[in-house]
C-alpha cells in the first residue's frame, strides 16, 4: 500500500505560506517527536533558505529518549537550526523560552527593538494549535486529536515584540518513499479514511519486533514473539477480540496495533534513526536516477526512429 493524502485545502495552505514565507524572520517548525524526519515538510525545508528555525520535537513523552537525542544532534549540525524536545501539555518555560530563542536568532531586529516575524508550522495533528494556545495564554485556535482541524492562517501577538504567523496543518502533494506515509499514518498525521489498517499493522508490526520487542510481549503477554508480522497480529487478535467466525482478522488486529502505538500502551517508541533515514535518502536517489535513465532511453530510441525515418 502506498499512502498519499493531500486535498484542496493543503494546497491552499501551500500557496498562502510561500507568499508569506519572504516577510519571515524564523520559522518555528513543530515536528512529531516519534517521527522527526516524516514530520518534516519538504516544502518548507527547500523554500526557507537561510531563514533561521526552531524545531519543536513534540510529544517527546512518547518518544524513545536515546533516539530523540540523536535527532537533535543531527539536526543541529545546521548552524541556523536550534531543537527544543517538548510535551505541549506540560509546556512549562515554553512561553518565556521561545521569545529568548526568537530574539537570539534574530539578533539584527532584536537589537534594534523591530518586531520579529514567526512563522509557525507543521503536519498535520503534530500538535500545532496547542503551542499556539499555549504562547497565547488563551484558546486562540481549535484543537483536536485529528488532522486538518486549522485551515486559516492567523495572527498572535507575543510580548517581547514578536508575532507568531499560524499556518494550517500541510503535507506535501508526493511523499517519495513508501515508509513515510507509513509512519504518518501511524501517528495520525494522515486520515484513518485514506488507511488500510491492515497493511498499516503489517509495517508497524514489522518495525516494532525487530526494535521494541519487549514492548509488545508485555502489552500482549506473549512469552516470544512470533516469527512474522502476520503471526503477531494473529497472536493479538486471540488475545484482544480480533477474531471473525472463527477466522483471524488482520484488519482489526492492526487497528489494536496502532491504536496501542497511538495511546503509548507499548511503551516511548521513535519509528525512525538519522541512519535509517539516510538509507531510505540513498534508496530516493538511487530510483530518481532509475527513472532518469528510463526516460532518457526512451528519447534516445524515439530520436533514432525519427532519423531512420528521414534516412529512408
Amino acid at each position: 500500500m502506498s499512502i498519499q493524502w493531500y486535498p484542496g485545502h493543503m494546497h491552499k495552505a501551500r500557496k498562502q505560506m510561500l507568499e508569506l514565507l519572504p516577510r519571515i524572520d524564523l520559522l518555528v517548525e513543530i515536528l512529531d517527536a516519534r517521527l522527526p524526519h516524516s514530520s518534516q515538510n519538504p516544502v518548507i525545508s527547500e523554500a526557507r533558505g537561510q531563514i533561521p528555525v526552531i524545531k519543536l520535537l513534540s510529544k517527546d513523552d512518547l518518544a524513545d529518549a536515546q533516539r530523540t537525542k540523536a535527532w537533535q544532534t543531527h539536526f543541529e549540525q545546521d548552524a541556523h537550526i536550534r531543537t527544543l524536545a517538548v510535551d505541549l501539555r506540560k509546556p512549562g518555560k515554553l512561553k518565556s523560552l521561545i521569545p529568548e530563542l526568537c530574539r537570539k536568532l534574530a539578533p539584527q531586529k532584536a537589537e534594534q527593538n523591530r518586531t520579529i516575524h514567526v512563522m509557525v508550522a507543521g503536519i498535520p495533528n503534530v500538535g500545532k494549535s496547542t503551542f499556539i494556545n499555549t504562547m497565547a495564554g488563551r484558546p486562540a485556535t481549535k484543537t483536536g486529536n485529528e488532522p486538518a482541524v486549522t485551515k486559516a492562517q492567523q495572527q498572535i501577538n507575543l510580548e517581547g515584540g514578536v508575532i507568531l504567523y499560524d499556518t494550517p496543518g500541510m503535507l506535501w502533494p508526493r511523499l517519495e518513499h513508501d515508509n513515510t506515509g507509513f509512519r504518518l499514518a501511524a501517528t495520525s498525521a494522515i486520515k484513518n479514511t485514506v488507511i488500510d489498517f491492515e497493511d498499516l499493522g503489517l509495517y508497524l508490526a514489522d518495525y516494532l519486533m525487530v526494535h521494541y520487542p519487549e514492548g509488545l510481549k508485555q502489552r500482549y503477554g506473549l512469552q516470544s514473539l512470533p516469527k512474522d508480522s502476520h503471526g503477531l497480529l494473529s497472536a493479538i487478535c486471540t488475545r484482544r477480540g480480533g477474531m471473525k467466525a472463527n477466522q483471524v482478522d488482520f484488519y482489526k488486529g492492526g487497528e489494536i496495533l496502532i491504536s496501542d502505538f497511538r495511546a503509548s500502551r507499548l511503551g516511548c517508541i521513535t519509528l525512525e534513526t538519522p541512519e535509517e533515514i539516510a538509507n531510505e535518502l540513498l534508496e530516493i536517489e538511487a530510483e530518481r536516477e532509475r527513472k532518469a535513465a528510463i526516460a532518457a532511453e526512451k528519447e534516445a530510441q524515439k530520436a533514432l526512429k525519427k532519423a531512420g525515418k528521414r534516412h529512408t
